[in-house]
């Protein structure tokens, strides 16, 4: 396990941007915009990313595409996002009703 003092020594490592979250920017069943600051997108354990009212209304807490759990995506400082920003890939998959 690496610990870090500070987010600069952070930045020090080739091996920060290898396991950084991709933070997509929307929800993939109905295309909800959730930018890196958003504390209303979701995740499962494969980074599948739903916006909170899909995963309470709709997918009812189980990811469609794997059947894991989600949990609150982390919020990147917006200083980290300078070095490893968000992804701009959409993934959007509706589901049928």
């Amino acid at each position: 396990m690496i610990f870090y003092s500070s987010v600069e020594s952070l930045f020090d490592t080739k091996l920060k941007t290898e396991y950084m979250l991709e933070l997509r920017p929307s929800c993939e069943n109905c295309n909800k915009l959730l930018p890196p600051e958003s504390n209303n997108a979701r995740i499962c354990s494969y980074e599948c990313t739903f916006c909170g009212d899909c995963v309470d209304h709709i997918l009812k807490g189980v990811c469609p595409n794997c059947g894991g759990d989600f949990v609150i995506r982390p919020i990147r400082p917006a200083k980290c996002l300078i070095i490893d920003p968000a992804s701009k890939t959409v993934i959007y998959k509706p589901l049928r009703s």
